[in-house]
């Protein structure tokens, strides 16, 4: 390479330089990274310093990663990029349930637990029910789907936050779908919460003047036999920062009303206490094929 080359012959040496890739795909990939990459760098004109202030950030995101918490995933969601590779993904299967992002809570093997138990027995606060049916986009019930759901508190904080205060899988659980593809379980009402700000990310929120704060929900990944693996979640509608979820996740179709049911024998029933409030959730997947 010459000693004064220019700009867009650097581009062009690189963009040469992955020409034997023998991964069509990757090849394709790394062609459109190092053109968008390089145009950014140019628009931009970093200073020297700015460039090592951005090398510092990516590498302090890197340690902040543990096995309980991902700050990659944090900063994927902050800039909306795990939301639009779900919105193009989800593109091609417009009949299931919306997707959503999965956030960086998901670092641990839920517990198995049983249809009708409660996942956050260790939770103080206004219980919950929460049903619905697994379907398959013909309306058809899809029978012993496993459902892995996970949740924060009424405090906004996850078990994996608090180490000694929640034991690992408090708020979240295991669950299959019954025969006719229905699912039940009792838990407490979410609440709204920030996503970490004690990081990297967090000081970027804090930069740029955005609060960190998501909507109340809860998470769901879905998987059958035969179907496309779905991640989503449920909002709590009528919850603080419904409409400026940090993470730009919120869908009106996965927004439901956990309204007040003050009937007894529903509370008999599911097994809490009148009045407690009931949130429906139905989940339809789409075949792989």
């Amino acid at each position: 390479m010459a000693a004064n080359i220019d700009a867009e012959t650097l581009t062009s040496e690189v963009l040469q330089s992955w020409a034997q890739t023998p991964d069509e795909r990757l090849r394709q990939i790394l062609g459109s990274l190092t053109t968008h990459l390089h145009s950014f760098v140019q628009e931009v004109a970093p200073t020297i310093q700015e460039w090592d202030q951005a090398i510092d950030f990516l590498t302090k995101t890197g340690k902040t990663c543990t096995d309980v918490r991902q700050e990659f995933i944090l900063l994927s969601d902050v800039l909306g990029v795990s939301m639009l590779v779900e919105t193009i993904n989800g593109q091609e299967t417009p009949d299931a349930t919306d997707s959503t992002v999965l956030g960086p809570f998901h670092m641990v093997e839920s517990p198995g637990r049983a249809l009708g138990d409660d996942i956050s027995p260790e939770s103080e606060g206004p219980r919950c029910v929460v049903s619905g049916r697994i379907l398959s986009v013909d309306g058809s019930p899809i029978p012993n789907a496993v459902i892995d759901i996970w949740q924060a508190d009424t405090k906004g904080f996850y078990d994996v936050q608090q180490p000694g205060t929640q034991s690992i899988g408090n708020g979240r659980a295991l669950l299959r779908s019954d025969s006719d593809g229905q699912f039940h379980f009792r838990s407490v009402v979410p609440m709204y919460y920030p996503i970490p700000t004690d990081g990297p990310v967090g000081k970027l929120l804090l930069a740029t003047a955005r609060h960190p704060f998501r909507p109340a929900h809860i998470h769901f990944l879905v998987t059958a036999p035969g179907y496309r693996e779905l991640t989503t979640h449920i909002f709590i509608g009528g919850s603080d920062y419904i409409d400026s979820d940090t993470v730009f996740a919120v869908k009106t179709s996965l927004v439901k009303d956990f309204r007040e049911n003050p009937d007894p024998d529903d509370a008999a029933h599911y097994g809490v206490q009148s009045p407690f409030r009931h949130g429906h959730f139905d989940i339809v997947l789409h075949p792989e094929h």
